[in-house]
């Protein structure tokens, strides 16, 4: 694959076949990424001509040289998965590749008053609403960014999210709290469609701005948890589930296609653990003594 050309023939055919299968612009910008370092690792071979045990050792690269998660690598495998079964229908060329299994790492949860303390270190306006509507509907960052004004049905105090994570819509909540604040942005500010629209006349907010603005919150917050904007998520599907909320309507919220996906916030959720009494407290509690 020398020439560039051809090269750039190969990425838009990867890119037609996606948009043809109605992959999200997200999935179809990571795997191609994912195959032009694949390309550029075995060039100049083509890769048709690419067998099973290059491949196996391309993945080992990635694993023992280049350090990448578990999670990374089932993303390149997932991208060459399209490649050779979707694409190039070459089965015998990955379909018997073992798949890293990715680490169980429970999400980072915000306590309620670490959530008041991080939207209580936002002056801005915008920002401040927009933290504010992730945390009370339990919106991922891609999803609040896309929102616009006719998502919101303030009447039946619901939000509509089209077109979600794997191809859904859905309706989340929209608290009497945060409709209050967006009232007052949108009369200050006065988006025409999208509710947070961009810098330089770009169409709605960049993810990357809002996860800048998550993190100068926390740390003037002071908060030392290595949070991220999604465990404000994390953190309204367990505040839901510790107040009661059945963990079903909780999976319908969060737009999960699967309960284990959401089960785990059953382990760290405070509901059940709280109620466990450490041993060191029976023995030198004061009733103890």
């Amino acid at each position: 694959m020398r020439d560039s050309a051809k090269k750039n023939g190969f990425y838009e055919t990867v890119r037609r076949e996606m948009r043809l299968r109605n992959y999200s612009h997200k999935t179809i910008k990571s795997y191609v990424s994912n195959l032009r370092s694949f390309v550029k690792y075995f060039q100049p071979k083509h890769p048709r001509e690419v067998n099973e045990g290059d491949i196996r050792l391309y993945l080992l690269h990635l694993i023992e040289e280049k350090k990448f998660t578990a999670s990374t690598v089932n993303q390149v495998f997932n991208a060459l998965r399209f490649l050779y079964i979707k694409l190039y229908k070459m089965p015998f060329t990955i379909g018997s590749l073992p798949r890293p299994k990715k680490e169980k790492q429970l999400p980072v949860i915000l306590s309620q008053e670490e959530v008041v303390k991080i939207l209580d270190a936002v002056d801005n306006l915008k920002h401040k609403t927009l933290l504010m509507l992730i945390y009370s509907a339990g919106l991922r960052v891609g999803e609040v960014v896309r929102l616009k004004i006719a998502d919101i049905d303030s009447q039946r105090k619901l939000i509509y999210l089209k077109s979600t994570k794997g191809k859904k819509d859905r309706y989340t909540i929209l608290s009497d709290v945060a409709l209050a604040t967006l009232r007052k942005y949108y009369k200050e500010y006065k988006p025409k469609e999208y509710l947070f629209e961009g810098a330089e006349g770009r169409r709605h907010i960049a993810e990357r701005s809002v996860q800048n603005v998550f993190e100068r919150a926390i740390k003037t917050a002071g908060i030392r948890k290595q949070a991220t904007v999604h465990s404000l998520r994390h953190s309204f599907a367990t505040h839901l589930l510790e107040s009661g909320t059945d963990l079903r309507y909780i999976q319908e919220l969060l737009g999960h296609s699967s309960s284990k996906t959401t089960e785990i916030y059953t382990h760290v959720s405070k509901k059940s653990l709280g109620k466990i009494i450490s041993p060191l407290d029976t023995v030198l509690s004061p009733k103890a003594k």
